[in-house]
């Protein structure tokens, strides 16, 4: 596998997990992303997910499950550090928020919050850790005003 990288990228993120088939099956349920490859050693297997089709600036979400670790739990996310994911309707927020309310992994409510943090709720994947769902954050719109609108 070949990079055709021309600059320094921000890439990914690594988490532990539990019981890696529950975590990615957790994160296509409650999040846009979507399983991009697995991979596995002597020690232990990880799951790389993504926003389906991103090639531009991908960014990844690695889980690590150990096999020693296996069925222990290490949260590292919380109770305020977490990982945002916007989402590009109002609706959505409360979608998710109700899936995961039903589901006993909501954590914050949906809520109103002032700018730049706009409409957001929280839920807890399988580990505890903290995934925050947000609209109208503008983390996309900031970088576009500050560095222009993004390749085609």
């Amino acid at each position: 596998m070949s990079s055709t990288l021309s600059r320094p990228r921000w890439t990914h993120i690594a988490l532990p997990s539990s019981d890696l088939d529950r975590s990615v099956r957790w994160y296509e349920r409650f999040t846009p992303l979507v399983l991009l490859s697995e991979h596995a050693d002597a020690k232990g297997r990880s799951a790389w997910l993504t926003h389906e089709g991103e090639t531009e600036s991908p960014f990844v979400l690695v889980l690590v499950m150990f096999h020693a670790e296996a069925g222990h739990r290490q949260t590292i996310m919380a109770p305020f550090a977490h990982i945002g994911i916007e989402v590009p309707e109002r609706a959505d927020v409360d979608e998710i928020a109700a899936a995961a309310d039903a589901d006993g992994c909501l954590i914050w409510r949906p809520k109103d919050m002032p700018p730049p943090v706009g409409y957001i709720c929280a839920l807890s994947d399988p580990d505890g850790n903290v995934i925050e769902i947000s609209h109208d954050q503008g983390v996309y719109a900031a970088c576009q005003e500050r560095w222009g609108a993004p390749r085609t």
